[in-house]
């Protein structure tokens, strides 16, 4: 009884012990509890508190939980600081909580709120800040750069900054998670782009102070720009056509790269294909405007060579959405590296020839060969910076470029069998 007493009346004087402003009396101070009696301390039909003074106490719940909280006054309010849980955070623990918060209160910080501020910090992860600002951005993108930027965002900058929160990564750590990139400047560079606009956007949003890829300027080794790699001479052409009709892999991934260089699109744009977008009647590919790169509609006459890849592939994967699947799932096409995985197979290097490369291919054979440079342009789906050129450009050339890609299937099939070609001046 007499215990029960003395904690009761500690209990109300505790009830009544808050901290005046930032300015709090010193003999208000912890100090008036002991471990045995928060241990011993029973629930009752009510919650109740044990006061330790300064407004410190344990909240015991009518559960039996015990909650270490401190109760303060800034600004004129009252307000009431969690500190934790007991026995999880010892008396002793508890008191230094008090007395930081005691400190912030003095520099006229709010203890409640900087622990809100820190919460949330942590929460926001640079993983969760980039997929928001993935998903955001990807509405101005076309699918195929959308993959290619989630690609670089999971292989790249997950891996060691995914689960940090985005306010806390300093320039040493953003330099420590690319330097396994060293040795590929040009991965290197892309990968802090998309840091730097990850950041950004966080900045923007008051998840971040800063963006730390700003102080990495000469941290990283500069590679030299250059065109992605590609066979250009015709003489290889015919090796290389050959080598992917003989190829053992995916049936696919076969028709994918067999059909790369009669179409020379870009290899995004290749492999989200999809059945809807093709009219067999009119052999016509009707890319729509938000899977391009320019976001403007591409329309890629298809010659009968390109038609019989496609049709041969139909029975394989038309009941489906994508022309070129995933091997994995239906539900996706086939991955950014899988053409120039398959290519590697075949014995071409990354120096040799890309995915990519076809469209160089096909770009500088048809200039040699004397095709028009807007026609080829045009087909290239390349930006015409001259605004009337490229008002003319989408109004014409679909004769000439139908007539074009015919005559580079024909082409490339001499290629194929064997043919020593002699570049012909083509077209006007």
């Amino acid at each position: 009884m007499a215990r029960d007493s003395a904690i009761n009346e500690l209990s109300r004087r505790g009830n009544h012990i808050t901290a005046g402003s930032v300015s709090h009396r010193r003999r208000s101070e912890p100090g008036a509890l002991s471990d045995v009696a928060i241990r011993q301390a029973k629930p009752r039909k009510k919650p109740y508190k044990l006061a330790d003074g300064g407004g410190l106490y344990v909240l015991v719940a009518v559960s039996g939980g015990k909650l270490w909280r401190y109760d303060y006054r800034i600004a004129g309010k009252r307000k009431t600081l969690v500190l934790g849980r007991y026995p999880s955070l010892s008396l002793a623990e508890a008191r230094k909580r008090w007395h930081m918060a005691r400190e912030a209160l003095a520099d006229g910080r709010d203890p409640a709120l900087e622990r809100k501020q820190a919460k949330n910090a942590r929460a926001n992860t640079f993983r969760l800040v980039s997929d928001r600002w993935h998903a955001q951005s990807r509405q101005g993108w076309s699918q195929g750069h959308a993959d290619t930027v989630r690609y670089r965002l999971d292989r790249y900058l997950m891996p060691t900054l995914g689960d940090r929160p985005i306010g806390e990564i300093e320039p040493p750590e953003m330099l420590a998670a690319l330097k396994p990139l060293i040795d590929r400047p040009d991965t290197a560079r892309r990968a802090k782009q998309i840091a730097g606009q990850v950041f950004r956007f966080a900045v923007a949003h008051g998840l971040a102070k800063r963006d730390p890829t700003a102080d990495l300027k000469g941290a990283l080794p500069t590679g030299r720009v250059h065109s992605r790699a590609a066979i250009t001479d015709p003489k290889k052409v015919g090796p290389l056509l050959r080598a992917i009709d003989g190829y053992q892999g995916h049936p696919v991934v076969r028709a994918a790269l067999r059909l790369a260089p009669l179409v020379f699109v870009r290899p995004g744009e290749l492999r989200h294909m999809e059945w809807t977008e093709l009219d067999f009647e009119r052999a016509a590919w009707r890319i729509p405007a938000e899977k391009m790169k320019m976001r403007e509609a591409h329309l890629v006459p298809l010659s009968r060579q390109a038609l019989a890849i496609l049709e041969e592939i139909e029975p394989i994967t038309g009941r489906g959405k994508y022309v070129f699947p995933s091997v994995r799932t239906t539900a996706r096409p086939i991955s950014e590296n899988t053409l120039n995985g398959a290519l590697r197979r075949l014995g071409y290097t990354k120096e040799e020839m890309t995915a990519h490369g076809f469209r160089a291919l096909a770009s500088t054979i048809l200039n040699e060969q004397g095709w028009s440079t807007d026609v080829i342009e045009r087909q290239l789906a390349h930006a015409e910076r001259n605004k009337v050129r490229a008002a003319y450009n989408r109004a014409s050339h679909m004769d000439d470029r139908r007539t074009m890609m015919q005559a580079w299937a024909d082409f490339l099939d001499s290629l194929a069998q064997g043919a020593d070609v002699v570049p012909i001046r083509r077209g006007g």
